[in-house]
């Protein structure tokens, strides 16, 4: 049974096709049918320990390590439960998101969305490429505590162009490592077809960005459309009153009048 479900899922790393070297593209098949796709570019921050000139005291450096583009990937697709598991550099380095769809009792009855539900980025120090000299090297789990990210209703896709910041909490002495998400777009359900996105549920920043470009243009039309109306009510009252009869002021001009 395992040899035949490992059979009917395939997982595809499609990165290359993205003209954005920094931007990552997964997709997750089973039994031939797309349960779950993936795009975006990813890089975490990293602080770690190193031994200060006088190797007495410890000063903190950073590492900013991308996802890299030869990712091997896994994933896992259900009715409410998903996931995908990304390891790059010989398994140096792990990412496992875990996604989680479930209904809400609202106002206009029950309601379907589906989040990110977890994050854990597994990392080890002792990798020399974007670590230096790190004291006690090792492997260390940076993981989220009660996350609830990119929520999106059922049925619908997430798209976020701007980029986010994510805080997970590492077990090396609990230090905040930051993964940075630009470029997503999402979706671990109900994917209609082969290979294509339901219709996109934009995330709050990019409607904000979205408002603001096109406010001003709003903005314009209504003041040239203002504009527009009140020269043709000054047009219509000009002609209105141009044609009527004009009452002499002198009364001695009434005489002439008839």
């Amino acid at each position: 049974a395992a040899a035949r479900l490992a059979a009917e899922q395939e997982v595809e790393n499609l990165s290359g096709l993205s003209p954005n070297p920094e931007k990552d593209i997964f997709v997750v098949r089973e039994n031939r049918t797309t349960c779950l796709m993936a795009e975006f570019a990813a890089k975490f921050i990293v602080p770690y320990d190193v031994w200060a000139s006088n190797y007495v005291d410890l000063i903190t450096e950073q590492a900013d390590i991308p996802l890299s583009r030869g990712a091997e990937m896994k994933g896992k697709c259900g009715t409410n439960e998903s996931e995908l598991e990304l390891s790059w550099l010989d398994q140096a380095y792990t990412l496992k998101l875990s996604f989680l769809k479930e209904g809400h009792n609202t106002s206009r009855g029950l309601e379907a969305s589906w989040r990110l539900s977890r994050i854990q980025f597994t990392y080890d120090t002792s990798e020399r490429t974007y670590f230096k000299d790190a004291v006690s090297p090792g492997k260390h789990t940076a993981s989220s505590h009660r996350l609830s990210a990119l929520v999106t209703p059922a049925g619908r896709s997430y798209e976020c162009q701007a980029q986010q910041t994510i805080s997970l909490v590492s077990s090396d002495h609990q230090k905040s490592v930051q993964l940075l998400l630009s470029e997503v777009r999402l979706q671990p359900f109900d994917i209609p077809a082969d290979f294509v996105f339901s219709e996109e549920h934009k995330c709050p920043v990019d409607q904000r960005e979205q408002l603001e470009e096109t406010l001003p243009l709003i903005l314009g039309l209504i003041l040239g459309l203002v504009i527009v109306v009140t020269l043709g009510i000054y047009h219509i009252h000009h002609k209105l009153t141009a044609s009527q009869v004009q009452i002499p002021r002198d009364r001695s001009q009434y005489k002439h009048m008839g």
